[in-house]
C-alpha cells in the first residue's frame, strides 16, 4: 500500500484507509472517498502543487497534504483468479470480491446488502463459535451467516493487523 502523494503512474486505484482526523475524515466521506471506493489518478503530485483525481463521475483536485492521508493499492495489482471464500477469513482481513457464488436468491440478497464485484470487505469480528461474522463493507457494520459467508469469493488485500 502507498499513499496518494507515492503514486507515480495514472491509473485505477482502490482507496485502503483514510488516516486523518475525524473532521476531515467525516468530511472526506461526506464527498464519498471512503475506504473500499475505486479513484483513477488523472495527474500526479508534483511537488506542492497537489494532484487531480476522478471520482464518482467528477475530477477533483486535491493538495498533497490530504492525499498523504489517503492510503491506497493499484487495483491491477490485484488478482480475482485467486479468491478463496471469504468465511475462511480471519480477524481484521480485508479483501476484494471477486465472486458471488450459491443460489440466485441468495446472490441478489448479498449484493442488495452492498456485497458486488470489486469491493472492499474486512471482516470487524467473529462471533466466539465462528458464527456469524461481522463485516465492515461501504462503511458500516453487516452481519453474515458462516453458510452465506462460504459463497463469496474473496481475494485478500492489504495488511491485516
Amino acid at each position: 500500500m502507498q499513499n496518494l502523494t507515492q503514486v507515480t503512474t495514472q491509473g485505477d486505484y482502490i482507496i485502503m484507509s483514510i488516516t486523518g482526523r475525524d473532521r476531515l475524515n467525516k468530511h472526506l466521506a461526506e464527498l464519498g472517498l471512503l475506504a473500499g471506493k475505486r479513484l483513477t489518478v488523472i495527474q500526479t503530485a508534483k511537488g506542492d502543487s497537489g494532484m487531480l483525481i476522478y471520482f464518482q463521475g467528477q475530477r477533483l483536485a486535491m493538495s498533497t497534504e490530504i492525499a498523504s492521508l489517503i492510503e491506497v493499492q493499484p487495483y491491477h495489482d490485484i488478482d480475482l483468479t485467486n479468491a478463496q471464500p471469504l468465511a475462511q477469513f480471519k480477524r481484521h482481513q480485508q479483501g476484494i470480491v471477486a465472486k458471488l457464488d450459491g443460489q440466485p436468491a441468495l446472490r441478489h440478497r448479498l449484493m442488495d446488502m452492498g456485497l458486488t464485484r470489486g469491493t472492499l470487505v474486512k471482516v470487524y469480528n467473529v462471533a466466539p463459535l465462528g458464527d456469524p461474522l461481522e463485516l465492515l463493507v461501504r462503511g458500516y457494520k453487516l452481519s453474515i451467516r458462516k453458510a452465506d459467508a462460504e459463497s463469496i469469493q474473496v481475494v485478500e488485500v492489504g495488511q491485516h493487523a
